[in-house]
């Protein structure tokens, strides 16, 4: 398998910048097998069925974007000059990973000030990234942060525009519950109260895992055999509850669709030996044609880049040729790409 089996022309005027309002009102290609047909989120209502189990990422995006300064003593006095930090997560050393602008230019012991509560010190300096110990922890932490800090829009559309207050909405789920991760798991976007609501009232069930979305989601592919590539870790977790949840659902001859392909990477980790267990943990499971599916029956996800680990999973769940399809038609129709773009329930022929 050849990473340029993988490309696609992607016209630029379909990457969305902005995600459609209300969130229900996002287009939705459902692929059913080898049948496509074009509707809305807001109509998911008569696609899942009674006893369809949907799992949600249920992680919260944190504002690590930041902007500070440093200060060095010169023979003219002191000098300022501005660093721009991206938090990538949380290390094992304590403090955090972190990308930073300019890196060459930050020395180990050095303080950012990021505002009159928040500030970190270069803990340790390596040749991509940093780690940074901030002056404060746990629930104040949390609040500076929340205050400094702005959204991690994803670099196709950071490159497009700045984040602003509207993201701070936008980007983040309606059901986000536990903080860390520094991506959002987008396809879940598409859901509002009302809707999940809806689905509930028609006996459609839902069951939440947390997987915390790292920066390294948008890192490229970088090897020609894709077979070679080696994916970034994250952490997640598969509560007891939830194990069970998605167990009965597949007893019953339910459907087990997850949201997003977050939540998909994360079951099928709890699922490698053959049936759903709790699980708890860092995971770089790596999704390509050739997987072999555990629990997984349908998967609701946004379109994905050219040459992408995403683009490779939806070919694992629904085949290469098909995917091809589905995204001449979705380009050909004018589907909104990537973050903030448009969604697809893929559910593949055989009906898993």
């Amino acid at each position: 398998m050849k990473l340029s089996d993988f490309d696609f022309d992607l016209p630029e005027a379909l990457i969305a910048t902005r995600p459609a309002r209300p969130r229900t009102s996002a287009r939705l290609l459902l692929a059913e097998g080898d049948r496509f047909t074009d509707l809305h989120v807001r109509d998911l209502v008569d696609v899942f069925r009674k006893g369809d189990l949907l799992v949600l990422n249920n992680t919260r995006v944190i504002p690590a974007r930041l902007t500070g300064q440093r200060t060095r003593q010169t023979g003219q006095g002191p000098v300022t000059a501005k660093v721009e930090i991206t938090l990538l997560e949380a290390a094992a050393a304590g403090g955090w990973r972190a990308l930073a602008k300019p890196l060459r230019k930050l020395d180990a012991g050095e303080l950012i000030r990021f505002s009159d509560a928040l500030s970190a010190t270069v803990a340790e300096k390596g040749d991509t990234d940093l780690r940074l110990e901030f002056n404060l922890t746990g629930e104040d932490f949390d609040a500076a942060l929340a205050e400094a800090g702005a959204m991690p829009l994803p670099p196709y559309i950071a490159a497009r525009r700045a984040p602003d207050e509207q993201d701070r909405d936008d980007y983040q789920t309606v059901f986000a519950r536990h903080a860390g991760a520094v991506a959002a798991p987008t396809a879940s976007l598409h859901f509002d109260e009302a809707l999940l609501r809806a689905l509930a009232d028609k006996g459609v069930e839902f069951a939440e895992v947390t997987l915390h979305v790292g920066a390294g989601t948008f890192l490229p592919v970088k090897v020609e055999d894709v077979t070679t590539h080696r994916m970034h870790a994250e952490w997640g977790e598969v509560t007891p509850e939830a194990a069970a949840a998605i167990a009965a659902a597949k007893a019953r001859g339910g459907r087990v669709i997850p949201v997003g392909t977050t939540a998909l990477r994360l079951i099928e980790t709890a699922a490698r030996d053959g049936q759903i267990a709790p699980w708890r943990g860092d995971t770089d499971i790596f999704i390509y044609p050739g997987f072999r599916f555990h629990v997984t029956d349908a998967l609701m996800t946004n379109f994905h880049l050219p040459k992408s680990t995403l683009l490779m999973l939806v070919s694992a769940l629904m085949g290469k040729d098909r995917i091809d399809r589905i995204y001449a038609h979705a380009v050909a129709s004018g589907y909104r790409f990537f973050s903030y773009g448009d969604a697809s329930l893929l559910i593949p022929e055989s009906g898993r």
